[in-house]
C-alpha cells in the first residue's frame, strides 16, 4: 500500500474517531447541554477587566457587569495597562458614579493580558475571581448562570459561551458560526472533563485555585489556555455554562484575524511544550486534552496536504493527457473518462464532509439566536464550511514556523 494511501486512511480514521466521540457524548448528555445550578450560597466575586486603549468599548463592558443580576458581585476592578488613549478618563467616570468600580494602573505596560490580569488579582479579596476582556459584553444573567457550578468544592473554574457582535461581513459571519461550534464542542468536552480553555471574554475562578497555580503565565501568549491546563493538572474540575452568554467584537479584517489566530496557535504550541512531560501520563490532561490538541493540528495540516496533492495531480494529469492527445491526434474526451465508481478514498472524503456539515448544523441548532432553526443562511454556512475552513491549514503552517522562530508578539 502506498505511503500516501496509508496517511490518508490514518487521517480518515482519526477524523471518524473524534466524530464518534462527539456523537456518543452528545447522545448521552444532550438533555444536560443547558444545565445550570442554583448556588447554595452567595459567594463573593470580583471581576477584573484588563484594559489597553479600549476607549470605544470599555464603558459598555463596565456597564454590562454593573447590570449583572448576581448579588455577590462586590468589585469590578479595571486595570489600565498604561493606555495611550482616553480609556483612563472613561473608567474614572464610572468610579465616580459607582463604588463597585475600582481603577488601578500598572506601573508600566505589561505587554500582554496575563500581566495586567495578575496585577489586578492583587486587589482581590473575594472567594471568586473573574476576568472579562475590555471589549466583551456579558448578558445580565451570565455570571449568575456560572457561579452555581462552584457548589462542588472540586470545581476550580467555570467559563461562558462566547458569541460575536458588531459589524457584519463574510469574515464576521463565518466567525459567528465558528464561535457557536466552538462553544458546542467545548460543552461536549466538558462532559469528558476535557475543557482545554477558559475564555478571556468571561471566566470565573475559585480564588483558592487561582492562587494555587500562581495566576496566569505572562510568558504564554494564550494565558487562558495555559491556566486551564494548569488547573486540570492540579486536579481541579473545569466546567462550562452554555446559558452564560457573553458577546465579543471579532476581527473584521483578514489581517487582524490572521494576527489573532497566529497568537492563538503559537500560544497553544507554547502550552504543549510547557506540559510535554505530562503527555499520556497525567489524567485527562495527558491522556485526552493534549492528544486532542495535537491530532487537531495533524488533521488541519494533513487535510491541506491532501487537497493540494490531489488538485495538483489532477491538473498535471489533465495537462499531459491533453498535450499527448493533441500530438497523437486522438479524442480528448471519450466515454471511458466517465465513471460511476468513485474510489474508496473519494467516498471517505465526501462522507467526512457530510458528517462535518451535519455536526455544524447540529451545533448551530443548539445555539440559535433567532426564530430560524439554525440562525444562519445556507450561503453563510457554505462559505464557512468550504472557504473559511480552508484558511486554517496555511495558518497552522505559518504558526508552526513562527513558533520555531521564537515569535512572541502580542
Amino acid at each position: 500500500m502506498e505511503f500516501l494511501t496509508i496517511l490518508y486512511l490514518t487521517y480518515t480514521f482519526i477524523s471518524f474517531y473524534f466524530l464518534m466521540i462527539y456523537v456518543l457524548t452528545y447522545t448521552q448528555n444532550k438533555s444536560q447541554l443547558n444545565e445550570t445550578f442554583k448556588t447554595d450560597k452567595t459567594r463573593s466575586l470580583s471581576i477584573i477587566i484588563p484594559c489597553f486603549n479600549a476607549e470605544k468599548n470599555i464603558g459598555k463592558t463596565i456597564q454590562a457587569h454593573l447590570d449583572s443580576d448576581y448579588e455577590g458581585l462586590k468589585k469590578i476592578i479595571v486595570v489600565d495597562d498604561c493606555s495611550t488613549d482616553n480609556s483612563a478618563e472613561v473608567i474614572k467616570e464610572y468610579t465616580k458614579k459607582y463604588k463597585q468600580v475600582m481603577y488601578v494602573k500598572t506601573p508600566k505596560n505589561t505587554g500582554n493580558a496575563a500581566g495586567s490580569k495578575n496585577y489586578g488579582s492583587k486587589f482581590v479579596k473575594t472567594k471568586l475571581i473573574g476576568f472579562s476582556d475590555d471589549d466583551s459584553i456579558p448578558n445580565k444573567n451570565a455570571t449568575s448562570k456560572m457561579v452555581g457550578f462552584f457548589n462542588d468544592e472540586n470545581v476550580g473554574a467555570v467559563t461562558s459561551r462566547v458569541l460575536v457582535t458588531g459589524k457584519q461581513n463574510f469574515l464576521t459571519k463565518s466567525q459567528a458560526i465558528e464561535y457557536k461550534i466552538i462553544a458546542f464542542t467545548r460543552k461536549l468536552l466538558g462532559f469528558l472533563e476535557s475543557i482545554y480553555v477558559t475564555n478571556g471574554p468571561l471566566s470565573i475562578y475559585r480564588k483558592k485555585a487561582f492562587d494555587e497555580v500562581g495566576g496566569f503565565d505572562p510568558e504564554n501568549m494564550t494565558e487562558d489556555i495555559e491556566i486551564t491546563w494548569h488547573f486540570v493538572s492540579k486536579g481541579w474540575k473545569v466546567h462550562m455554562a452554555i446559558p452564560a452568554i457573553v458577546k465579543t467584537y471579532p476581527p473584521t479584517k483578514i489581517k487582524a484575524w490572521f494576527h489573532q489566530r497566529i497568537r492563538w496557535n503559537v500560544g497553544g504550541l507554547q502550552t504543549v511544550a510547557k506540559y510535554r512531560k505530562q503527555f499520556l501520563n497525567t489524567g485527562m490532561l495527558g491522556l485526552f486534552i493534549m492528544p486532542f490538541f495535537m491530532f487537531s493540528w495533524f488533521l488541519g495540516i494533513t487535510g491541506l496536504f491532501f487537497l493540494a496533492y490531489r488538485f495538483t495531480n489532477y491538473i498535471i494529469m489533465k495537462y499531459l493527457v491533453a498535450k499527448y492527445s493533441v500530438a497523437a491526434n486522438v479524442a480528448l474526451v471519450t466515454m471511458d473518462n466517465f465513471t460511476l465508481n468513485p474510489s474508496i478514498l473519494f467516498f471517505f472524503g465526501m462522507l467526512l464532509f457530510a458528517l462535518g456539515l451535519i455536526y455544524t448544523i447540529t451545533a448551530l441548532a443548539y445555539s440559535k439566536e433567532s426564530g430560524r432553526l439554525i440562525g444562519h443562511k445556507a450561503r453563510d454556512i457554505f462559505i464557512y464550511s468550504v472557504f473559511y475552513l480552508l484558511m486554517y491549514p496555511p495558518l497552522l503552517i505559518v504558526s508552526f514556523y513562527k513558533y520555531m522562530r521564537g515569535y512572541n508578539t502580542w
